[in-house]
């Protein structure tokens, strides 16, 4: 099994409801398992995280469940040592012209770890594309704009940041979105 990411944008917010109604619908086709999906606080950007036996097979599923795949990619889960599981709720979504090597960004990121601190944000995990062209990063900060502050201060790559609901697929006990602040 693989990690599959898709990033979306919208004209209209979306509801978290929509989102796992979506993102169901889609994991029934292919073998694809819906891992859990990022819905930006506006509404109009999402990242849907999905495990399936590779990329062909997700494209076709989510392709009949009518979703938009331009953006689809495989790739990684790095977890922050200390972090696993703990919940995020900014998004920094970074984009290389070229192929970068993950530890050559995390080195970045540790020379400016007192940037990090300074902001009380903390790393949590990151999505690393397979041709190491796009990484999507999961922080917990007060808000999205100390991320954007931190990440320029420690020389950072950063296309954008933004503030996030988690919206996790339904378990026996609850099927409700856990929001992230």
């Amino acid at each position: 099994m693989i990690d599959i990411f898709v990033e979306r944008d919208f004209a209209s917010p979306l509801t978290p409801e929509r989102v796992r109604r979506e993102a169901l619908a889609a994991q029934d086709l292919h073998r694809v398992a819906w891992q859990g999906s990022l819905l930006a606080r506006d509404g109009l950007r999402l990242v849907c995280h999905f495990r399936a036996p590779d990329a062909e097979g997700t494209r076709i599923g989510l392709r009949q469940a009518g979703a938009d795949i331009s953006r689809l990619w495989a790739g990684t889960v790095h977890e922050a040592s200390g972090a696993a599981g703990a919940p995020g709720n900014v998004l920094v979504v970074r984009a290389f012209t070229a192929a970068v090597e993950l530890a050559a960004i995390q080195a970045i990121e540790d020379a400016g770890a007192a940037c990090l601190q300074n902001h009380r944000v903390r790393f949590l995990r990151t999505f690393f594309s397979l041709d190491r062209r796009r990484m999507l990063c999961l922080y917990r900060a007060p808000d999205a704009e100390s991320v954007r502050i931190a990440q320029r201060q420690a020389g950072m790559p950063l296309e954008a940041a933004w503030a996030f609901h988690r919206v996790s697929p339904p378990t026996s006990t609850s099927a409700a979105s856990t929001p992230v602040s």
